[in-house]
């Protein structure tokens, strides 16, 4: 932008786009069809859209970016009312912010036979406040029932020209035809990267465009010549145009990073900026050119080499410690609990790592970069780690705008250590499961880097140790023991650690009917690096089946699983678990009084190729009672979809085994006696 300037310039003259469809005129037929005609189930249908981008220079400020939309939407069920309110997420930086103008819609129902308009009204359009960088603005569609056609049409102008938002080419709802058209002058070229699992077939043109311009001549070489001079300046605008008909739904699958991020879309990567008679300005072309440009941003790299403000408290954590363990616990834990993570992304300081130390809150930036510095003064071969959160997708190429966070990285002789202070509940090479996304990008003193997984290798463990008591009258009586490691104690700790005990245990109750817990006691919860362990008495009322003589049951009882996650018959997607785990049952059952055994499950096991998963259930009986050991492990983070159909049918072998029953027979019965009551 600061080329541009050098010649005052207004773009004159642009070409809107042609669309065929016109806003406001819309037919009856649509508006009284009742069913989308490519998928009758869903709620809504997006019947056409335009996206239009291009760019205008503002006089002494340089080109400005246009992003104007045009939606027409179909909605068939109450479900599909989420889609009558629109919102957009306004960028601010400084004294330079995005804004929505020409906002205009219409709701379209049919009443007496007849195609009523509802406007848009300005009491329906309203703001709210993100955070310090970002307000969104949102508007709700009047008087929308099951039904109503809503079209709105609005533009959102930026003068961040150089950064394009991500253009989504496909909806939760199936589109039924979108056209999308960009339009970027010569001098600012983008590098446009596919997402998602859909056809894009991008049409390039160019089409010329015109600046003219106005400037003060001073009459250096000739009087007669001061005042306001014109001129027009020749260039390029290339073009990429989009043309989809009957795009499906995405459809929503279980285990996944962030659904966003198989979205089919189009990001444009800034690669350079060249203006006339000026030095191409290079962005981001190789990972190394992308860190060094990240490297010099005064809130990255100089953030590094600030230490003064922390000598003291180092002093007294580290001392003359020389084990690089026990020092890098110790600075970690101190960041940890002296810092308060306000929120807040982002792989540079927000404030400057003095001040969030000073003021014990931050973003990530400020956390992890003061954590690294900190980490080097201590004598450390700390590094900081760029990466992209789950939701915010995963960086292949080259980018800057790829990585919205940074954590902290030592480099021992054993291998290396991965910090996240950001978290209450995390520990040394336990990062949040929002920063477990594939490869980080690890940046050395020299401004070097090399790609690093982040996903963690051992398995997060949860063990359950559990006694039954059976009772002839059909209740179950018994103790359960259960522990939770790594990942497990970190779910644990995030989702349970502010509950208070007595609404932790009136949910556990009421997630299984007519359990009552007789004690409760939980070790560890607070001490982040231990195990959790939590112990339960109980008592459940009829968790077995009793018909004549016999008794029904399966011997997992309530911690059995009822349904396979994985219901799809094929999949696009790798199945994402965050981290490898492993489920283990311990179980001893003592039978009751006067039964014995008469039929038990058969044991059973089985494998995913290359280890990836399996499954192993044991059952058998030792005197009047029942040993069983149930074990269900997945080995790797993230399964890659090739192996999808097998683990499909581990999960469905897994639970199906579950439902298989025990049976019990009275001994020395008569088989008259008949009572049902509980689950079967």
């Amino acid at each position: 932008m600061k080329y541009l300037t050098t010649f005052i310039a207004l773009i004159t003259g642009s070409l809107l786009w042609a669309q065929d469809v016109k806003f406001g005129k819309v037919d009856e037929a649509l508006v009284a069809r009742t069913a989308d005609p490519a998928a009758a189930s869903v709620a809504a249908s997006v019947v056409y859209r335009n996206v239009y981008i291009y760019y205008k220079y503002i006089e002494n400020d340089g080109f400005h970016q246009f992003r104007e939309v045009h939606e027409r939407v179909k909605i068939y069920t109450k479900d599909g009312y989420d889609y009558a309110t629109v919102s957009e997420s306004l960028y601010r930086n400084g004294g330079d912010k995005e804004g929505m103008s020409s906002i205009k819609g219409a709701t379209y129902n049919l009443v007496d036979g007849k195609v009523v308009e509802d406007k848009l009204r300005k009491s329906d359009q309203f703001s709210e406040e993100v955070n310090d960088y970002y307000e969104r603005a949102k508007f709700t569609m009047p008087n929308v029932r099951e039904g109503s056609v809503i079209e709105y049409s609005y533009t959102v102008h930026s003068p961040f020209a150089y950064s394009i938002d991500e253009i989504e080419m496909q909806y939760d709802i199936p589109i039924e035809f979108q056209e999308v058209r960009v339009e970027i002058p010569e001098y600012i070229v983008f590098k446009p990267q596919f997402k998602g699992y859909l056809l894009l077939q991008p049409e390039y043109g160019k089409r010329s465009g015109k600046i003219n311009f106005t400037y003060k001549d001073t009459g250096r070489y000739d009087d007669r010549t001061q005042g306001f001079q014109s001129g027009a300046v020749d260039y390029q605008i290339n073009t990429i145009s989009y043309e989809m008909k009957d795009v499906p739904a995405l459809v929503e699958e279980p285990f996944v990073n962030d659904m966003d991020n198989y979205r089919s879309a189009v990001n444009y990567e800034l690669l350079y900026v060249q203006y006339p008679e000026s030095p191409r300005e290079n962005f981001s072309t190789t990972w190394d050119q992308v860190v060094e440009r990240i490297y010099q941003n005064d809130n990255f790299g100089y953030q590094l080499n600030r230490s003064n403000y922390f000598k003291k408290s180092l002093e007294q954590l580290v001392g003359g410690e020389t084990d690089p363990i026990k020092k890098l616990s110790a600075i970690f834990f101190h960041v940890q609990q002296h810092m308060n993570w306000n929120g807040l992304y982002g792989y540079v300081t927000d404030q400057g790592v003095r001040k969030a130390y000073e003021e014990q809150t931050g973003n990530v930036g400020d956390i992890n970069l003061m954590l690294v510095a900190m980490l080097r003064e201590a004598g450390l071969d700390a590094r900081p780690v760029l990466l992209s959160t789950r939701d915010h997708g995963v960086p292949s190429l080259p980018t800057q705008r790829g990585f919205n966070y940074v954590v902290a990285q030592v480099v021992l002789d054993q291998g290396y250590v991965l910090m996240d202070a950001t978290s209450k509940y995390t520990k040394p090479n336990l990062l949040p499961v929002r920063a477990l996304n594939w490869f980080g990008r690890s940046v050395s003193e020299d401004g070097r880097s090399r790609s690093l997984s982040v996903f963690p290798n051992a398995p997060s463990k949860r063990v359950h140790f559990v006694n039954f008591q059976l009772d002839a009258d059909g209740q179950v009586s018994g103790k359960l023991r259960t522990q939770y490691t790594d990942y497990r104690a970190y779910n644990f700790r995030s989702q349970y650690g502010v509950m208070e005990e007595e609404e932790y245990l009136e949910n556990y109750e009421n997630r299984y009917e007519g359990m009552e817990i007789i004690s409760y006691d939980r070790k560890n919860a607070n001490v982040i690096g231990k195990a959790i362990a939590e112990q339960i008495e109980f008592e459940m009322e009829e968790p077995l089946a009793i018909t004549g003589d016999k008794i029904f049951f399966s011997p997992l009882l309530h911690l059995s699983s009822d349904e396979n996650p994985f219901k799809r018959e094929s999949r696009e997607y790798p199945v994402d678990f965050a981290f490898p785990w492993q489920e283990r049952y311990n179980v001893n059952i003592a039978l009751p009084e006067g039964y014995e055994v008469t039929s038990l499950p058969e044991s059973a096991a089985m494998t995913l190729p290359d280890e990836v998963g399996g499954f192993s259930y044991h059952i058998g009986q030792n005197g009047h009672s029942l040993q069983m050991v149930v074990e269900l492990s997945i080995n790797q983070a993230v399964v890659p979809a090739t192996y999808y159909p097998g683990l499909r049918e581990l999960f469905k072998n897994f639970v199906q085994k579950q439902s298989e029953q025990v049976v019990l027979t009275k001994t020395g019965s008569d088989g008259n006696q008949e009572r049902t009551g509980g689950r079967r």
